[in-house]
């Protein structure tokens, strides 16, 4: 998944806080803020480095606190599965991009993260993941990618049973979809 698409959240949820769960160096911030800076955004990260060296090099103080339109980021480097510093009544949207070592967190692969990130939701609320490179790799064909999809050790397949009967949507390069 590219950045940008994570831009696309904000008007198809209710009002209401965002999290960014694998906050990096702020690019998805920064963009979301850029769209739509009424939006209140809570990042976490856990690689305190990494939020420092952002910091003083990519502009990511520019974004913490309220920005003049009363959106802003709240940065917590900390684990971003942990709902302790969740706002009361839930996010709108949840935006989670954890990798380490280049693949998604085999968490990620367990359906109880995903009834848990359910429970963190408010009303109306969704859920964007980056996960299309685990889920490509090494698939040519969409015969392949749905069963990998579908297979028991497979982030959307660990989704599909914390989110019963929703759509899962997949989307790759342009004009590639594959729905579980």
């Amino acid at each position: 998944m590219f950045i940008d698409e994570f831009s696309s959240l904000p008007p198809i949820i209710p009002r209401g806080p965002i999290a960014i769960l694998g906050l990096g160096g702020g690019t998805a911030a920064r963009l979301l803020l850029h769209l739509w800076p009424k939006r209140e955004l809570i990042g976490w990260e856990i690689d305190e480095i990494l939020i420092d060296k952002a910091r003083d090099f990519l502009g990511l103080s520019e974004l913490e606190g309220k920005n003049k339109h009363g959106g802003g980021l709240t940065i917590h480097i900390d684990d971003a599965l942990s709902d302790a510093n969740d706002p009361k009544g839930g996010f709108a949207g949840i935006v989670v991009d954890l990798f380490s070592n280049g693949d998604v967190l085999p968490v990620l692969k367990e359906a109880e993260t995903w009834f848990k990130l359910r429970k963190r939701l408010r009303p109306g609320g969704r859920i964007m993941i980056n996960c299309v490179e685990e889920q490509r790799r090494g698939h040519d064909d969409d015969e392949t990618l749905q069963s990998t999809i579908t297979g028991e050790n497979h982030v959307l397949y660990a989704m599909s049973k914390a989110f019963p009967g929703e759509r899962l949507r997949v989307e790759g390069t342009a004009g590639e979809l594959a729905e579980a």
